[in-house]
């Protein structure tokens, strides 16, 4: 569990690559700055750790490119204290992104293999969710909705409601939504019917799988 000089000065370049593509965020490249990706891969892929890429982890998944955990933290829009809803906890890293930024988080992962890892390691490094689950996160987690905010991290082929209607009014839902190439999509949620919806460009994710337990 070692951070050293060199990982820090990567984390500074990788910092400097996120403002080169827009992000801009002051927050958000704080928390990506100060957390040590590299502990939430595979120590042979240690090296890959602050180069703007997806990696493949455990369970046929992948920890999201540091780009598109800036992006979908940025357009979501955290600030300290909101209460967050994560679909797809995964290596855990965008899920300590937002504690980082000071978020109230709840976090679902529907593969047994990461959720065990992540529970366990998570608090190594100091991160503590509210709630992290084991289940199926297409029905979102009613019991404790509303939400500020709902950010999904693997691709959908479509928008759940059940996520939508478990916004607060004024909250916002980022998900990337699409077969084989996903449009990342923000629903502001206006009312207790109306959303508007915004677009930003492609990105590529897994595929968020529906519970077929």
């Amino acid at each position: 569990m070692k951070d050293t000089f060199t990982h820090q000065g990567m984390r500074k370049k990788l910092v400097e690559t996120l403002i080169k593509k827009g992000i801009s965020d002051k927050n958000v490249l704080q928390a990506i700055g100060k957390i040590p990706r590299h502990l939430f891969m595979d120590s042979g892929f240690v090296g890959h750790a602050y180069v703007d890429k997806a990696f493949p982890i455990a369970a046929d998944q992948t920890i999201s490119q540091p780009y598109t955990v800036a992006r979908q933290t940025e357009l979501l829009g955290v600030k300290k204290g909101d209460k967050i809803l994560e679909i797809g906890t995964g290596s855990g890293y965008q899920a300590a992104v937002l504690l980082e930024m000071g978020a109230t988080l709840y976090t679902i992962e529907r593969q047994n293999e990461l959720f065990k890892k992540t529970k366990l390691f998570l608090p190594k490094l100091g991160y503590k969710p509210k709630r992290l689950i084991f289940g199926d996160g297409y029905i979102g987690l009613e019991s404790e909705a509303p939400f500020d905010g709902i950010i999904v991290t693997a691709g959908a082929p479509f928008v759940p409601n059940p996520l939508l209607a478990q916004l607060k009014i004024g909250g916002k839902l980022v998900i990337p939504v699409g077969e084989n190439v996903q449009i990342m999509t923000v629903f502001l949620r206006k009312s207790e019917t109306e959303f508007e919806k915004e677009e930003y460009g492609e990105f590529r994710f897994v595929p968020l799988l529906e519970d077929k337990n």
